[in-house]
């Protein structure tokens, strides 16, 4: 009896999440059209602008209601900050939302039986849709932020899908780079970003390939002498 207060705001918890998280994510992608909407059309295109105003804020508030019930059935109070610090930043930024996708993915399991795909195949699977949509919004930022710029050189969404590319894998070829502050401070962010992706694909790979040698060696009969 004195178990079940404790162990109930977890479980709401819980079932609010996967109740939740697939839609959040259709609401993400709808933020993520919203705001491609705003960068990548003239101001004065209308009504375009405006509906895609109305789309962002629309979806953020839902983003801010989410927030809050999660906080209020955590049991947590102000630690809840602390302790869901992803949670909080992305509220702050919400093109960081395609950071959750883990959780998304967890909410779909948990209404099936058993994994459709393999540990290596969903933890890649997650780390290239991640990876896709974060760099797109990191595109959309780093292009809005830098091509009014002074002595910038991304002066088009192109420049910017072309840097992002090469910032995500790594390469970095440098012909292209953020010159404002806040450009590189998104910069900074992919760098990390992309940096844990490919670690998360490349050690998946690594250890799926271990698993297939060493299932064919347990299959090879001894050798003779």
């Amino acid at each position: 009896m004195s178990d079940r207060p404790a162990s109930d705001p977890p479980a709401r918890l819980a079932r609010w999440e996967q109740r939740t998280e697939v839609p959040l994510f259709v609401a993400g992608l709808l933020f993520l059209t919203g705001y491609a909407v705003r960068v990548l059309t003239p101001h004065d295109d209308e009504p375009w602008n405006d509906l895609a105003l109305i789309l962002v804020w629309s979806t953020w508030l839902l983003f801010l209601v989410d927030y809050g019930t999660r906080l209020r059935l955590s049991g947590l109070g102000a630690r809840f900050v602390r302790v869901h610090w992803l949670d909080t930043l992305v509220l702050l930024l919400p093109l960081l939302r395609p950071l959750r996708m883990v959780k998304v993915y967890t909410a779909v399991q948990q209404r099936r039986d058993r994994p459709r795909l393999s540990l290596y195949a969903r933890v890649m699977s997650y780390a290239s849709l991640t990876a896709a949509l974060l760099g797109f919004a990191a595109s959309l930022a780093v292009y809005h932020l830098e091509h009014t710029a002074p002595d910038a050189s991304i002066r088009t969404f192109g420049d910017a899908v072309w840097w992002a590319c090469a910032t995500l894998t790594t390469v970095g070829y440098g012909d292209v780079a953020p010159v404002t502050f806040w450009g590189r401070t998104v910069a900074t962010g992919l760098m990390a970003g992309g940096l844990a992706l490919l670690g998360a694909v490349t050690g998946s790979f690594s250890s799926w390939l271990i698993q297939v040698f060493t299932r064919e060696d347990e299959k090879r009969p001894p050798g003779r002498g």
